[in-house]
């Protein structure tokens, strides 16, 4: 499975030439077949995002013949500056980052007379108010978009491509197509003077998973052929399948390689129900009350202070708990350890090169570090309550946790509203890093896998969310 994934994913990059630049201090790049001379298009990511994961636009477009070019806002991917100013303001945050997207616009047109722009999510407002303020901008096609500006008239050549699971955005994509024909519907192509609209929900796919949507990236394909009058003889690859082949084909993998470390003989981490509740239920409401009481402002990304003090209180006190009652930890297996940590480190190379940024920059090292003073006692701890444990004990041991967080986003919704964020992250890292840490748990004990747990935890939340400065 891993292997045939990976055939996939390069023979979807396979003729286009990547390379990477900087139009200030913006990282850019560039996906260009050998010899291609089509139009120009540049195509930003959503809020969290980043380059690597608008690829599933920008390559099938590179094979088609056009020049792509993909960048990194402000504060995301492989930025080194903070996104900063008042996000609540079109004349904030949103200014900033328009003219960001000015600048790699001027350093990438070259002359042409119609570039087209492709954005996700947060991106949309923000070309749709560039393409306003130009006149170079041709076709604009806009993913899961929300944006007030637009109107009956501009922007004048506009594709709105929604999952069929987003129903708010999909109705705002209707309303949008309405506003050029009020009897046209979704999957309609309308055409009024010189402004041209259509509006279509690509099926079984949410907010994240239209960006390898076959048929989304199909419209988007056919849509700039036809603002430019071009034929593309183009199959779309599954590399949205083939991106969960590999990642998932080397989670599995960790099984049998485990079976080559020494076999430790497990500690007894059986607690009774009073003792299950109680160390689960503590925490859930100590945490939240203690973090957002001594809740600092140090770190520049987006709730990470709270977060790290969250941790902290929440696995400081499962660990004392357990102590308490003499439940073992276990001796550290440094074998095992040494190889979480090895398939975890493969893990986010593919990652990184096929789905989303997974390196960090100079700037989120100690940001990393700071995190792994919370995450270390949390994992840990998370690990000794799941190893050898049902998995419905296993979920409700995680379910704690996020319910903490949900306890912390009521008592101060204002400044821990992206906590709410960091559950979806949450739950793909108990699904995937979990899983691996439990194959080296049931083989050498739940230490090592505690601690590397904690370290990639650390790792992921840290590159994952957007640096920002006030």
């Amino acid at each position: 499975m891993s292997l045939v994934s990976l055939a996939v994913l390069e023979v979807a990059r396979r003729e286009v030439d990547i390379s990477r630049s900087h139009v200030g201090q913006t990282p850019v790049v560039s996906y260009i077949k050998s010899g291609a001379d089509g139009p120009v298009v540049v195509v930003a990511h959503g809020f969290a995002g980043s380059q690597q994961m608008m690829q599933g636009y920008a390559l099938p477009l590179a094979r088609a013949g056009y020049r792509v070019y993909a960048f990194d806002f402000l504060g995301h991917g492989r930025h080194p500056l903070p996104m900063s100013g008042d996000v609540s303001s079109v004349d904030g945050t949103t200014r900033l980052l328009m003219e960001q997207t000015a600048q790699v616009i001027d350093a990438v047109v070259q002359g042409e007379p119609a570039i087209a722009l492709i954005g996700h999510s947060m991106a949309t407002d923000i070309l749709v108010r560039v393409a306003a303020a130009r006149d170079d901008v041709g076709p604009v096609v806009l993913i899961s978009a929300f944006s007030q500006l637009i109107d009956a008239r501009e922007p004048d050549n506009l594709l709105l491509v929604t999952g069929a699971w987003e129903p708010g955005l999909r109705q705002f994509a209707r309303t949008s197509l309405q506003l050029v024909d009020p009897e046209a519907s979704e999957g309609d192509t309308t055409v009024r003077g010189s402004v041209s609209r259509r509006a279509v929900a690509a099926p079984f796919v949410e907010h994240v998973s239209i960006l390898q949507s076959t048929v989304a990236r199909s419209e988007a394909l056919a849509w700039l052929d036809r603002a430019y009058g071009r034929t593309s003889h183009l199959t779309i690859l599954p590399t949205g399948l083939a991106i969960l082949g590999l990642l998932a084909g080397l989670v599995l993998l960790l099984g049998p390689a485990c079976a080559l470390l020494p076999k430790r003989e497990a500690p007894d981490c059986s607690l009774s129900l009073r003792q299950t509740a109680l160390v689960l239920m503590a925490p859930m409401v100590v945490a939240p009350v203690c973090a957002t009481a001594l809740n600092t402002d140090l770190l520049p990304v987006l709730v990470a202070d709270y977060l790290a003090l969250h941790l902290l209180v929440f696995g400081g006190l499962q660990l004392v708990l357990l102590r308490i009652w003499k439940i073992s930890f276990g001796p550290l297996a440094v074998p095992g350890l040494a190889l979480l940590l090895l398939a975890c480190a493969i893990f986010g190379l593919a990652m990184d090169r096929y789905a989303a940024n997974f390196w960090p920059t100079g700037e989120r090292f100690w940001i990393i570090a700071a995190m792994m003073i919370g995450a270390l006692p949390y994992m840990v701890a998370d690990s000794v309550l799941t190893a050898n444990q049902s998995i419905l004990r296993r979920l409700f041991t995680r379910a704690s946790f996020l319910a903490s967080l949900g306890i912390a986003v009521a008592l101060d919704f204002e400044a821990l509203f992206f906590l709410l964020l960091i559950a979806p992250v949450l739950i793909l890292f108990y699904l995937v890093f979990g899983t691996m840490g439990r194959a080296v748990t049931q083989q050498t004990g739940p230490l090592a896998s505690g601690l590397a747990l904690g370290m990639v935890l650390a790792w992921s939340l840290g590159v994952t969310f957007p640096l920002f400065q006030n």
